[in-house]
């Protein structure tokens, strides 16, 4: 393990990913006050303020400790939770798909943001390493969270939004799950079925919309 190249590795990811959480949970909160639940609201969440989102130990120290105990292999996190009262929503069925969508949906503008910036600096003629490898930890660091928050199980946004699109009943049977979900979850991601049957093909996806989006910047700047 090479421990300078792990620390240039984490100062080239900490910037995008504090962006991404705190935009991610912002995003969330906003949606939720739009649409009639000021509880986020009240409790300061609808901020840019990173320390307001960040967990100290899911955000920081769990993947940290995990990064540099298995070399980069493995990474898992959390931010705070965004407290959305469902029944406080206009139209609660309808609206809890909107939030839900809301964070996934930040994080898919912000890639797209951090490739312009990407092309930007190519085509202005920055070599900088640091910089131009931060560009790409952004687009990646919000690619990952856009498709692992859109699996389909409760407690993330997928689910919710799944549970928004379901028939009552098939809702409520779906929406029981929440409780066991994070385990659920975590066992996928331990065993490789969230990567190889979600992940890799949506992120696939994700970068092919995104070099779609970006190919009238780069056809200008050649």
């Amino acid at each position: 393990m090479n421990i300078p190249d792990l620390i240039q590795t984490v100062l080239i990811y900490a910037l995008p990913v504090i962006f991404a959480i705190t935009l991610h949970e912002a995003a969330h909160a906003y949606a939720a006050q739009r649409l009639g639940d000021p509880t986020a609201a009240m409790l300061g969440r609808v901020t840019l303020n990173p320390l307001t989102h960040i967990d100290p130990v899911g955000t920081i120290l769990l993947p940290l400790f995990l990064y540099f105990s298995t070399g980069g292999a493995f990474l898992f996190g959390y931010a705070k939770p965004v407290p959305v009262r469902f029944d406080q929503l206009r139209h609660p069925k309808r609206d809890m798909v909107w939030v839900a969508l809301a964070g996934p949906g930040a994080n898919l503008i912000q890639a797209l943001l951090w490739g312009v910036l990407l092309y930007l600096l190519a085509g202005s003629g920055v070599t900088e390493r640091f910089f131009l490898e931060m560009c790409k930890a952004g687009m990646l660091t919000n690619v990952v969270m856009f498709a692992f928050n859109l699996f389909p199980l409760p407690p993330l946004d997928g689910g919710r939004i799944l549970v928004g699109l379901l028939p009552w009943r098939q809702a409520v049977l779906l929406s029981r799950i929440e409780p066991f979900g994070f385990y659920i979850v975590m066992a996928l991601v331990i065993t490789g079925v969230i990567s190889s049957l979600w992940m890799q093909p949506l992120m696939g996806m994700t970068f092919d919309l995104l070099k779609l989006a970006l190919s009238p910047l780069s056809f200008l700047l050649r």
